[in-house]
């Protein structure tokens, strides 16, 4: 986990296989998840870009 901002209920997560920034919404987590955590996760295509579902801890 990259960033998360537990108010505001969003963050990203930095993909180890392409690098790439995903947006994570609060809705998606099935743990509870801080910053620097290493997390398994899904992508999906959304409307302004890739989003990450199924949210879950290593």
């Amino acid at each position: 986990m990259k960033f998360f901002n537990e108010s505001k209920g969003f963050g990203f997560i930095k993909s180890d296989s392409s690098g790439d920034d995903i947006f994570v919404h609060v809705s998606a987590l099935i743990d509870q998840i801080h910053e620097n955590d290493k997390v398994r996760f899904t992508i999906e295509q959304g409307k302004k870009g890739l989003n990450a579902v199924n949210i879950k801890l290593l």
